[in-house]
């Protein structure tokens, strides 16, 4: 057996082909011990100076804790989530760290080992038991993948059930939040869009059961559920991510489908449940933001996508940015990130497509970037609407990239094609990036925040960078009193 690794992964990656390196990555560090929170206080300036503009909170949400007792987590996906709030004003920034305070979370800390089962890992308890409980009851809420700041809280968001409701300033967590009208069984995705002229928010989730249902939300600014919609599914599949495009909601639906029969008697985790079909193809749906009607649905070749960077419209034709997969074969290597093991590149590349938004025909794909990447993001007051320049987490150019999380940032002009890159050199490893709008310029002007991890070190610090110029390294660089795990997304208020 493969030090360091839980069983179920050491299966479920067996089972796919995919062979486990013999060495731990230095990222790994950030994973060995379960993060360690602290309260809002000074950060350190190592370097350069924080913009006199800068005036609002980062926030980042990722997986902080990874392990109880003897017992590890079976993804990256199921540790507990933890908030980074790095507050600025006056030049100056000020930061704190805080896990979400789940009913998981409080019942498993209290216990002292985990108590229900996750994304990749099945509930410790007896299986008698696990059967008399419903899957969407026995998978833990860790609310650990991303954040929407609304103007009175802050929520934290985890796809498979309602968000929970932060204060914006401490981190206290407040409940889970039905924003008016969403069931317990009834998802709220980690991948709202907000319009950014109207301030409406769009948003989606999926209810499994008898008949599995995609909901569609339409919200105020405040995040107060307003209007919705609800449209049957084929099977159960694995939606991550939408996009808004001028007037329309696109949903990219691939070919991965869940096992009915060994979720349901919680024989096999989710994500080990969860079965590439190529021969469905991708499905792409269209939808009205005004009514939330479908306009158009269509199947084209399949792929895979967890993230798209942006849409927008153009000559009456739908353009789409995403990281693109051949497969689902990257959600098992994502498994082993926090034991430090990545057993081959990723392979998602960054595409665009360009569809007919009345018969969601795809009539051209371009490759953008040829490489492995992710995490790309625009700046909101782009969102949907043509970007200026997408950014996005690279590997570094020239070194080998198998079996390396991402050591590079880098930023598309949307305009002459250009891609500019920023190598941090060995053992240093970038989270995904946050974009933040500058208020006297246009709207792709303002700055870059992301945080990093310094393997060497052992030590994590927050980067700044200048919308448009990310290849000319950080114009600021604040320390963080305490490792933090990499993260997943975050956002600017």
């Amino acid at each position: 057996m493969t030090p360091g690794l839980p069983e179920p992964v050491i299966a479920a990656q067996a089972s796919e082909g995919i062979a486990l390196p013999p060495a731990a990555k230095a990222w790994a560090k950030a994973f060995e011990q379960p993060a360690k929170t602290f309260e809002l206080q000074p950060l350190r300036l190592i370097e350069g100076s924080i913009p006199a503009e800068l005036k609002g909170t980062f926030y980042q949400n990722g997986a902080a804790r990874f392990s109880r007792g003897e017992a590890s987590i079976g993804h990256w996906f199921d540790g507990d989530g933890a908030i980074l709030a790095v507050q600025f004003a006056e030049g100056q920034a000020r930061g704190c760290y805080r896990y979400v305070a789940t009913e998981g979370y409080c019942a498993e800390s209290e216990a002292g080992e985990f108590v229900k089962g996750g994304y990749g890992m099945l509930s410790p308890q007896p299986w008698i038991r696990r059967l008399g409980s419903p899957l969407t009851q026995a998978i833990k809420n860790v609310a650990n993948t991303s954040v929407l700041a609304l103007p009175d809280r802050l929520l934290a968001l985890w796809e498979a059930a309602p968000p929970h409701s932060l204060d914006l300033e401490t981190l206290e967590t407040l409940g889970l939040d039905d924003l008016g009208s969403l069931k317990p069984s009834q998802g709220y995705s980690a991948h709202p869009k907000q319009d950014p002229q109207t301030g409406e928010i769009f948003n989606f989730g999926i209810e499994a059961g008898p008949v599995t249902r995609l909901h569609l939300y339409r919200s105020d600014r405040t995040g107060q559920i307003r209007q919705r919609a609800a449209y049957k599914l084929d099977g159960v599949p694995l939606i991550h991510d939408m996009v808004l495009a001028g007037r329309y909601l696109v949903f990219c639906i691939s070919p991965v489908r869940l096992k009915l029969l060994p979720a349901l008697l919680q024989l096999r985790s989710f994500s080990d449940s969860l079965d590439w079909q190529s021969q469905k193809g991708t499905e792409i749906w269209i939808f009205d933001c005004d009514t939330l009607e479908r306009v158009s649905r269509n199947t084209v070749s399949p792929w895979f996508q967890w993230h798209f960077a942006n849409g927008s419209l153009e000559q009456g034709e739908i353009l789409l940015q995403l990281v693109r997969y051949p497969n689902f074969r990257s959600n098992g290597l994502l498994a082993t990130v926090p034991q430090g093991f990545l057993a081959e590149d990723l392979g998602g590349e960054l595409w665009q497509l360009r569809v007919d938004p009345q018969t969601a025909q795809l009539k051209t794909q371009t490759c953008l970037y040829g490489q492995t990447c992710e995490f790309p993001v625009v700046m909101p007051g782009q969102v949907g609407q043509q970007p200026s320049h997408i950014y996005f987490d690279a590997h570094r150019s020239a070194v080998e990239t198998s079996g390396e999380l991402f050591g590079a940032l880098a930023q598309l002009d949307m305009e002459s094609g250009e891609i500019n890159l920023l190598d941090f050199g060995d053992d240093f490893y970038v989270n995904s990036p946050v974009c933040v709008p500058s208020t006297l310029g246009n709207s792709g002007a303002g700055w870059v925040m992301a945080s990093m991890f310094d393997g060497e070190q052992n030590c994590s610090e927050l980067w700044i960078f200048e919308a448009g110029a990310v290849e000319q390294g950080a114009i600021a660089r604040l320390a963080l009193p305490q490792v933090i795990p990499f993260g997943f997304h975050g956002t600017w208020a």
